[in-house]
């Protein structure tokens, strides 16, 4: 059953109007449906899809000519919701700068120390497989988690920025590896970097520290130089061929290199720590923590965690990060490190909830505007996540928050068709309005 766009919900259609800027008339009616047609979706999340969603007077082909064609920005949509972002917080990172103060003790003379609120950088990138997609720009053969093998789709390289338990997306990026360039006629551009641009050009909130958080393909000099050079701390994995710094008096130069999974080996059931998961206080793991220097990046804590130190295979389960937050102690550095889940949790959310990767769009720059609209939806679903949040007191997820849009949608429909039955209404009249078939 097709929703009459009059339905749309005050909430939704404030959060709407603050992009109203960003679009002449018509693409702004545009923007608007695919926007609640992306709220109600509960199948597929193709432009079909999304207009049997609404009873709205538009076709296919006006949608398919916005999201390829119309000159609109998808850039500037984004810095839409992230200055929407940036108001939001700049009160309640102040808050939580009074919170703090008042929490900490004074330690004999001198001044306290400075309160500090972090917010967390996140990046990663995801595969959207398209293997019937013969057709689409931008196409390339990409590693997929959920298959375990390379398949044929879009590489999506995403930044999300986590601050106070609020999410923001940052504009998505589509990656294509060089042939695919070379074949097109556009520049090339790793993932690297995508990710070095990502976190030159990020702008945090005021009065917050920010904390870089990156898994294993992005851990390298030059990223780690950026984050850096910007007074950023990282915290990114490694792999197991690493090594780190080994002081040794009886080594030709004081010292040695050693891989860090050989490293792992010598040491003893002393020197692991068991402790809880921060994430899951039901999980616990094995670490072992040392400030070291990583060979070809910089001075750093080097964290390994494990499973059961029992376990045969207990190589197979050790996983290695590196640091630069030097004062972190062990449970803060496990913070940090279980903190970058949350990047998979959104890929998770925008894919299952959003139809992320159920797009049959063929140029690469309507596929990154659909992307965009998917984020911009995303950053309204946490917004009404953190509202219910506050008012229940009880943990809510971005699921239960598109729930709960929808339950308020649909109790308008109901309204709707109430208010036309009380108008003379027949049944036949609304199965035509909102199917546009007649019985």
């Amino acid at each position: 059953m097709r929703m009459p766009i009059i339905c749309l919900d005050e909430r939704l259609r404030h959060y709407l109007t603050q992009f109203r800027g960003c679009f002449s008339q018509p693409q702004f009616k545009y923007f608007v449906i695919i926007l609640l047609a992306l709220m109600l979706n509960q199948g597929s999340g193709t432009m079909t899809g999304l207009l049997g969603q609404i009873t709205a007077p538009i076709s296919l082909s006006g949608m398919s000519r916005f999201m390829g064609q119309a000159p609109w920005s998808a850039e500037d949509i984004s810095r839409n919701w992230q200055s929407q972002f940036q108001q939001e917080m700049i009160g309640q990172v102040q808050a939580e700068h009074i919170r703090l103060k008042k929490k900490r003790r004074r330690q004999g003379r001198g001044r306290p120390p400075k309160t500090v609120v972090t917010g967390y950088l996140i990046g990663d990138d995801s595969t959207m497989s398209k293997k019937r997609g013969k057709k689409m720009e931008g196409l390339g053969r990409h590693h997929s988690s959920t298959e375990g093998k390379r398949v044929i789709g879009h590489s999506l390289v995403q930044g999300l920025y986590l601050l106070l338990g609020r999410r923001c997306p940052l504009p998505p990026r589509m990656y294509r590896q060089k042939a695919v360039c070379e074949a097109e006629g556009i520049p090339f551009a790793s993932k690297v970097d995508m990710m070095v641009e990502v976190i030159a050009t990020f702008e945090p909130v005021p009065d917050t520290v920010t904390h870089v958080l990156l898994d294993t393909w992005y851990t390298c000099k030059r990223i780690w130089r950026t984050a850096r050079q910007r007074g950023f701390l990282i915290t990114s994995g490694l792999k197991c061929n690493r090594s780190l710094r080994i002081e040794d008096p009886d080594a030709p130069k004081g010292w040695y290199w050693q891989r860090v999974d050989e490293y792992a080996q010598t040491l003893s059931d002393a020197d692991w720590h068991y402790v809880p998961w921060p994430s899951n206080k039901e999980r616990w793991v094995y670490v072992h923590v040392v400030q070291t220097r990583i060979k070809k990046l910089y001075k750093a804590q080097l964290v390994i965690i494990r499973g059961q130190i029992e376990e045969e295979d207990k190589q197979d389960k050790m996983r290695f990060w590196a640091s630069s937050d030097l004062t972190a102690n062990r449970d803060m550095l496990l913070h940090h490190i279980a903190t970058r889940w949350d990047i998979e949790v959104l890929f998770a959310d925008t894919k299952e909830i959003l139809g992320l990767d159920q797009y049959q769009l063929m140029t690469a720059t309507a596929i990154c505007r659909f992307w965009t609209l998917v984020m911009a939806a995303y950053y309204f679903l946490d917004q009404e996540r953190d509202q219910q949040q506050r008012q229940t007191n009880q943990h809510t997820t971005i699921g239960d928050a598109w729930r709960h849009v929808q339950a308020i949608h649909w109790c308008h429909f109901i309204d709707w068709i109430h208010q036309k039955f009380r108008l003379g209404y027949q049944p036949a009249d609304l199965y035509l309005e909102l199917t546009g078939a007649s019985l």
